[in-house]
């Protein structure tokens, strides 16, 4: 009994497509350049570049004295809109009182911030920070009088205490002498009263 052995074809060699080559070469690997020379873009986790400034802090700082909510009547009815009423200074001798109006509170504040800044002042203060003599002072109803108290502290109420504070006054009494109970006259007549300081 003899066996015949027959040759064993060889397996053809796997040859890729020319066009799925061509379309691997164009994908690549990933995080590879593209033909145009743009990197592909990340995935959703990847970090993003944030191309915004960091806000700088305003050197004045502020108190609002009031916010109301103001209403006049048209044809359709009512139409509503935002008043605000704030001090700001930097408590070293700038000190400012402003109004802004605004169908919105943020734009409301920015008005008044800037009709602030607008009607600021600079006041004259003594070596331990206080006023150099006593001063009087009247806007519309508002009455008020300011005397030097060496060491005796801030002494004030109503909305004098924030203008005072925010000019940097820390050795004064202020009195209020009117039966006004409108905190921004009574501002409004402290920096008048301020306005008056001679050294």
């Amino acid at each position: 009994m003899h066996t015949t052995t027959q040759p064993v074809a060889e397996a053809p060699a796997v040859v890729a497509a020319p066009e799925a080559a061509a379309g691997q070469d164009r994908r690549g690997a990933p995080g590879a350049r593209r033909s145009g020379g743009r990197p592909e873009r990340g995935g959703r986790g990847a970090p993003r570049s944030s191309s915004r400034a960091p806000r700088t802090r305003s050197e004045f700082d502020q108190k609002m004295i009031n916010i109301r909510r103001v209403a006049r009547v048209v044809a359709g009815g009512r139409r509503f809109s935002f008043s605000v009423a704030l001090i700001i200074g930097n408590k070293k001798g700038k000190v400012g009182v402003g109004l802004g109006k605004a169908g919105d509170t943020t734009l409301a504040i920015d008005k008044a911030v800037r009709d602030a800044k607008k009607h600021m002042i600079t006041v004259k203060l003594t070596k331990d920070n206080s006023i150099a003599h006593e001063v009087e002072a009247k806007f519309c109803a508002a009455r008020i009088s300011l005397q030097p108290a060496h060491g005796r502290g801030l002494v004030a109420g109503s909305s004098l205490r924030p203008v005072l504070e925010l000019a940097g006054i820390t050795n004064i009494v202020g009195k209020v002498h009117s039966g006004s109970k409108n905190g921004l006259n009574n501002a409004r007549a402290a920096v008048e009263a301020l306005k008056k300081l001679k050294v």
